[in-house]
């Protein structure tokens, strides 16, 4: 009777079962108690801190897409600038070019003259005291009445202007047909000869008779641009005045004579062949419709709008709801003498805040607050301004520095109009979270509770025979296995117990297999690795070998000192220091009988590829100099054929820059297109000797013969001639500066009256000391020649 009492209670206190429910749904209950506690108060902290960083997150996102919407904004404006002044550059380039070459300039005037007389022919009108050419030509062409002689023909001078500006015709069509529109391109001659060659042909003097009553009384230049011309006079004088390195000069908005529209202007001075005066200028308009645009398209949120300004306050662009909000004024600029401006300043705005805007460059991308007073509403708006990059302005009077701004204007509560709705759908989440999570406790609560009242008979029963096992793999053996029936985290238990076991006696049983077969894996995996390493060893002695005998090649056939001091007459020095192991400049020195050839070229890039096309173009070289070619044309023409047809047969893409100095009799010819010469005289003048119209590229063309040409250069006792390959202009310090040209120049005239050698040692010297540690990139060739 006694046994079955203590049998029959199976819940007693003293039971596992009792216990496990006990301590485990107390531990559950006071850890759903805690934890939830906790959950509550977590939910409420994340939800400020939520609240707080979405607030600085949104606030520095918003910030920095205005700031991002101003420098794309301000890009688009300076793209547009800088098309405008490449196709004004495009048009000075080939006037310039004219000028510098009268011969060839005749020449084109004369044919296009002969083509195209009624881009020539002017034709005099009483009522208006000037001349004109007919409509039909290209281009029209205006002559003052103080230009005119008695008998109302162009004064010889001025009709010579006329002739030599027709190569407009040719150059500007195009332009204006390519790049970003543009309203008109011309040519205005010096302040001797203003003639006005204008593309495309308009009624350019009757409606400058309209606009502007009394201007062909008055000089020209001061009458519309009053200043203009003598600060380019002053850039003649003193190329660092220029207050903006470019000799692009631009107008501020003002009325254009011929349209009635307002737009902006960009010259670009003509300089004399010796660059001491002014020879005209080259010119574009556009209109400031086309600047307007770019900002007007500013849209951020409802109302936010753009606004391009002047550094004087000066809004040169925005849209008419954008004008009314900062309250600007419009007023015309409309004297008696010049062009016709446009006033519309932030200084003389109705709103305060705008009036006081800081406009200097400490505040470039800042972002400010502002409060604009809107139908008596005071309402916060952001404000951020970004400056255009700096050019030469000409406003009224001497030509200045200029760095005009874009604004970008929007109100505070469209652009964070996103912040409060995200606090707001934060605020309600939080309200729904805190809800559930009560819920959810109670719930908890009394699922926990039956949950441990029901499983506790069948946890018991499967810990009973997991412990039994266990004690029977304790004493080794290996073959025990349990069998539980469930499927909860006891029979989970039971089933990885049994894995375990079979794992424990797979691996005692096969242990010492498995360190054997992982050893001769390792092996094997050790040779394979140590025959790589001795094949790419190998290859590498290999590739190294070949380029030290390339390089070693390159560097045989060149010439020999000895062979440079054989040259009567001439003291040669020369240097050569690849970029690689094997390098892509050429130079040699050929001499046949009392005639000798220099050449200096540079392949494109540098390596092996460049170190042969060097090679090819050396052994071509000297083959026709043995053959007695003495023409410089046929010569730097035969080469390229030869050149031309071994890269097609290597199908490379390689070329390169090419010139010779052909000497005899004291006569220096200088062919083919390559950098700049630099010859110094024997009494310190410095010249500089362009090439770019002596040739074409070796290599290119199969036929370069059309663009060969040749100049003489007069070569006296003392003079020093300088070649150089662009290795030496082009080498960079450590802040990325080039050597440059005119450093190049400052190195030779510190060593004027000095032999061949030390001119060349001592520009060797001051390029090392400008590159400093920095690695060098390009080959580097210098030859120095000096007539003794």
């Amino acid at each position: 009777m006694k046994a079955d009492n203590e049998q029959t209670p199976r819940f007693g206190l003293r039971s596992f079962r009792a216990k496990f429910v006990l301590v485990v749904g107390g531990a559950v209950l006071f850890d759903l108690l805690l934890s939830g506690g906790l959950a509550l108060w977590n939910v409420q902290k994340l939800s400020r801190d939520a609240t707080s960083e979405v607030g600085e997150g949104l606030t520095t996102a918003n910030q920095e897409y205005i700031r991002s919407y101003a420098d794309s904004t301000a890009s688009s404006v300076d793209l547009l600038l800088d098309r405008v002044h490449g196709d004004v550059k495009a048009l000075a380039g080939v006037l310039q070019a004219q000028i510098d070459d009268p011969a060839r300039q005749q020449q084109v005037g004369t044919t296009l003259a002969h083509e195209e007389p009624g881009s020539v022919k002017v034709v005099y009108d009483a009522k208006g005291n000037w001349a004109q050419n007919l409509p039909g030509a290209p281009s029209v062409i205006s002559v003052w009445g103080y230009l005119l002689s008695a008998d109302h023909t162009p004064l010889p001078g001025v009709q010579k202007e006329i002739e030599d500006s027709t190569v407009i015709d040719l150059v500007a069509p195009t332009l204006m047909a390519s790049g970003p529109s543009k309203l008109q391109m011309y040519y205005i001659g010096p302040k001797e000869r203003p003639i006005f060659r204008t593309v495309p042909y308009t009624d350019q003097a009757q409606t400058f008779d309209r606009l502007y009553p009394g201007h062909n009384k008055a000089e020209f230049w001061e009458f519309f641009f009053p200043g203009i011309y003598g600060s380019w006079q002053q850039w003649a004088r003193d190329p660092a005045s220029r207050p903006v390195p470019d000799d692009i000069t631009q107008t501020a908005p003002y009325t254009d004579a011929i349209t009635g529209k307002l737009i902006v202007s960009f010259f670009h001075p003509l300089w004399t062949r010796d660059r001491t005066g002014i020879a005209g200028t080259a010119g574009a308009d556009i209109t400031l419709d086309q600047l307007a645009e770019v900002v007007e398209r500013v849209k951020i949120a409802d109302t936010g709008f753009g606004f391009l300004t002047m550094s004087t306050g000066n809004v040169v662009a925005i849209n008419p709801s954008g004008q009314a909000i900062i309250g600007l004024r419009s007023s015309s600029d409309a004297g008696t003498q010049g062009v016709t401006g446009l006033e519309r300043s932030l200084r003389g705005s109705t709103q305060p805040a705008i009036a006081s805007l800081p406009l200097d460059r400490n505040n470039d991308g800042v972002i400010q607050h502002i409060t604009l007073d809107n139908n008596g509403e005071r309402v916060p708006y952001i404000v951020v301004l970004k400056r255009l990059k700096p050019t030469n302005l000409w406003s009224s009077g001497p030509i200045k520095s200029e760095a005009m701004s874009v604004g970008i204007v929007v109100p505070e509560r469209e652009i964070y109009a996103s912040l409060f709705a995200a606090q707001e759908s934060i605020s309600r989440a939080t309200n729904r979270i805190l809800l559930f999570q009560i819920g959810a406790i109670i719930v908890s609560l009394l699922i926990v509770f039956a949950a441990v009242l029901g499983i506790s008979k069948r946890i018991t029963a499967g810990l009973r025979a997991l412990a039994s096992a266990a004690q029977r793999l304790q004493s080794k053996d290996y073959s025990v296995r349990v069998n539980i029936p469930t499927r909860d985290e006891v029979g989970a238990a039971g089933i990885a117990f049994n894995r375990m076991a079979e794992e424990i006696s797979f691996h005692t049983e096969n242990l010492e297999q498995l360190v054997d077969e992982r050893t001769r894996e390792l092996g094997d995996a050790n040779q394979e690795i140590s025959a790589l390493n001795e094949k790419l060893r190998d290859e590498n002695v290999r590739l190294g070998a070949e380029l030290a005998v390339a390089r070693h090649i390159q560097m045989m056939v060149l010439p020999k000192p000895v062979e440079l001091e054989a040259i009567p007459g001439l003291e040669i020095a020369a240097y050569m220091r690849p970029a690689d192991e094997v390098g892509g400049d050429y130079y040699d020195v050929l001499q046949n009988g009392s005639r000798v050839k220099i050449g200096i070229g540079d392949v494109t890039g540098h390596g092996l590829e460049s170190g042969v096309l060097m090679l090819m173009v050396q052994s071509v070289a000297r083959a026709l100099q043995e053959t007695n070619e003495g023409d410089p044309h046929r010569f730097l023409d035969r080469l390229n054929r030869a050149i031309y047809k071994n890269i097609e047969r290597t199908k490379t893409d390689k070329h390169l820059s090419l010139a010779f100095l052909d000497f005899e009799d004291e006569q220096v010819t200088l062919s083919g297109q390559h950098e700049d010469v630099l010859v110094m005289r024997a009494d310190g003048e410095v010249e500089r000797i362009d090439t770019i119209d002596l040739g074409l590229p070796v290599g290119l063309e199969n036929d370069i013969s059309p663009f060969i040409a040749t100049r003489d250069i007069p070569f006296g006792s003392g003079d020093v001639i300088v070649l150089h390959t662009d290795g030496v202009t082009e080498a960079e310090d450590q802040e990325r500066k080039m050597f440059g040209f005119e450093r190049l120049r400052q190195s030779v005239e510190d060593r004027h009256g000095r032999s061949a050698e030390e001119i060349k040692a001592g520009i060797i010297e001051d390029l090392m000391a400008h590159i400093g540690i920095q690695k060098i990139h390009d080959d580097i060739t210098l030859v120095i020649i000096r007539r003794t």
